[in-house]
């Protein structure tokens, strides 16, 4: 008798064994790709020209938090992308320099992960973070900061100078381009390895059987066409493939000039609401379920959705510890707060 059950619980153990093993796999089939363990090997992928160093990620993560670098000296990247909060400032449509809606009502999508994307921004313009950074900057409905103000107002203050300085070497230019560049090492930086990558890495308990069975359901159902590699998402995509989006109407936002959108990550998605680029869905649910009508031509039902959420509850990851930086002091010469 205590053998037939001894056996019973080993034949049980294999089945498990084989089906994790079997998932594991056909994720990995699925081109989904887990954060490197190994910090080596993460560095080589986050930073290939080997151009990060403390001192500028230390710079860059005061100049994400440093408002003076918007013209009412209100506005840091933080204000849309709250570390805090996933990284988004949970609204449907980013507000900006003099209270100012998004004009096309385009969301403010999370900066974690973002490393791993092919393309920055929702019609993919930029390619690169340090070049991203360039862009909400000035653009009138978000920091409204010329070129001119944002150099004027850093090198008006000794004790960034000196730390730029430090970074970078004594004849270091402190241009436009090196502060929004030193912003984008910074956040290179933010990475957030969940319970999904040590799924990935062979860790078979690190997700539960019911977000195992979602991320079968992710898989089957087509979701890892667009939603895949380490960010589950970052490169650039048709949209309204098989259907049209039900709130297409809000906002005049059309993607680039081929109707490509970049598609969002599923990193940390249940801490990112609202949903798509014009921030119309505030259910995940209700999200995945258009998503199947719009790009993939299916009805994903109610107890399907809930399924494939519960699997992006694994997808919530590990945030670095962020101190929030003391900010260096204005003197009298730097550039006073512009406001309408």
């Amino acid at each position: 008798m205590n053998f037939i059950k001894l056996t019973s619980i080993s034949l049980l153990a294999s089945t498990l064994l084989l089906a994790n093993s079997s998932i594991i796999e056909k994720a990995k089939t699925a081109r989904l790709t887990a954060i490197p363990t190994d910090k080596a090997a993460l560095m080589k992928l986050i930073d290939p020209k080997n151009t990060i160093s403390d001192e500028k990620v230390a710079l860059g993560k005061q100049l994400f938090f440093e408002p003076r670098l918007s013209k009412s000296s209100l506005i840091s990247c933080n204000t849309c992308h709250n570390l805090a909060t996933g990284g988004v400032d949970g609204l449907a449509a980013a507000i900006g320099d003099n209270w100012t809606v998004n004009p096309h009502h385009l969301n403010s999508p999370t900066v974690y992960n973002t490393v791993f994307y092919d393309a920055q921004f929702w019609d993919g313009r930029s390619h690169n973070l340090e070049d991203q950074a360039q862009g909400p900057m000035q653009a009138t409905p978000e920091m409204a900061s010329p070129k001119s103000l944002v150099v004027a107002r850093i090198n008006s203050i000794p004790e960034y100078v000196a730390a730029f300085k430090k970074a970078y070497g004594e004849k270091v230019k402190i241009d436009f381009t090196t502060i929004t560049a030193t912003i984008g090492l910074f956040e290179r930086t933010l990475v957030t390895p969940s319970r999904f990558d040590d799924f990935l890495h062979g860790k078979e308990n690190a997700l539960t059987v019911n977000e195992k069975e979602g991320l079968k359901l992710f898989i089957d159902k087509g979701c890892a066409s667009c939603h895949n590699g380490i960010a589950l998402g970052g490169s650039m995509q048709a949209f309204e493939i098989a259907a049209k989006y039900k709130f297409a109407n809000i906002g005049d936002f059309k993607g680039d000039k081929n109707h490509m959108v970049k598609t969002p990550t599923l990193r940390n998605i249940t801490q990112t609401a609202p949903y798509f680029h014009n921030g119309a869905i505030w259910n995940l649910a209700d999200a995945v379920k258009e998503m199947g009508s719009v790009q993939l031509g299916i009805k994903v039902s109610d107890e399907e959705a809930d399924k494939i959420v519960i699997f992006f509850n694994a997808l919530e990851g590990k945030k670095p510890t962020i101190v929030y930086p003391q900010l260096p002091k204005s003197i009298s010469t730097t550039p006073k707060p512009m406001v309408k």
